[in-house]
């Protein structure tokens, strides 16, 4: 999952901030700090990308048949 090799190469980097003799923690601090980035991210409501992508795409169909059906609509109540 990409996410989890995202939320490892954050805390890594975070943690190699620290100074060396803070460094015999490092893996228990890149944990932690692993652990809340996924959870504050969890709280979020986030979606994926591709998720968000189908969705916009089924948006603008459903937009486009609506448009047409209006239309169709306005073109029968005219023909009356």
């Amino acid at each position: 999952m990409e996410n989890k090799n995202t939320f490892d190469d954050l805390a890594k980097k975070i943690t190699g901030l620290l100074p060396g003799n803070i460094q015999q923690v490092q893996q228990d601090l890149e944990a932690n700090i692993k652990a809340l980035l996924q959870s504050s991210l969890s709280k979020m409501n986030l979606v994926a990308r591709e998720e968000f992508d189908v969705q916009s795409a089924l948006l603008a169909r459903t937009r486009e048949k609506l448009d047409q059906l209006e239309k169709q609509l306005a073109e029968l109540e005219s023909a009356k």
